[in-house]
């Protein structure tokens, strides 16, 4: 489990997290997340490499949007889940806004490595370079995940299938459904 000097030196590691009071006053396993929900099982991942899966969900396009994201380590464990119910937006920022998510957790949880894996081939290939990113809010939200990946020792992004990706699309879609009750 975190511990609550842990929680703090990950936050101070990253600019990103800037609800720093309420973590050292959160119990050592809770994340605290404004709109969403967060659970750690695990901690002290410093010298691991970790998986990150993230997905965005939109109930139309534009629509009702929700994000989530997990951590699992190389054996399956989930070591960290997050979602959160993020409004009217676009599919592509869901897409975002999840990734966002799932690396503010990681960072919450000192990983130092990463890997991760996204089902959505335009914004692997926006990260990696290989697409450029033309929409103004999107070129917002990337700045602020290259802030981000540049924050961990290594951080290599994918793509994968959907199929690869079914228990952050899950994470998604209930911040949706919880949201709308």
């Amino acid at each position: 489990r975190l511990s609550y000097e842990h929680t703090a030196a990950a936050v101070q590691r990253t600019a990103a997290i800037q609800r720093s009071a309420e973590l050292s006053e959160l119990p050592p396993d809770y994340v605290f997340s404004s709109s969403g929900h967060v659970r750690i099982e695990n901690s002290n991942m410093d010298n691991k490499t970790v998986k990150l899966f993230s997905d965005g969900a939109c109930r139309g396009n534009p629509g009702i949007g929700g994000a989530g994201a997990v951590i699992i380590d190389d054996d399956g464990q989930v070591l960290w889940e997050g979602s959160e119910y993020l409004g009217h937006c676009t599919n592509n920022i869901a897409e975002y806004k999840a990734l966002i998510l799932g690396l503010k957790g990681a960072l919450a949880q000192g990983v130092a490595r990463l890997e991760v894996f996204l089902d959505s081939e335009l914004l692997a290939n926006q990260i990696n370079g290989s697409y450029k990113v033309k929409n103004e809010k999107l070129k917002i939200l990337m700045r602020e995940v290259r802030d981000l990946i540049a924050s961990f020792e290594t951080a290599d992004v994918r793509h994968v299938r959907r199929c690869h990706n079914e228990l952050a699309d899950k994470l998604a879609n209930r911040a949706i459904d919880e949201h709308e009750g």
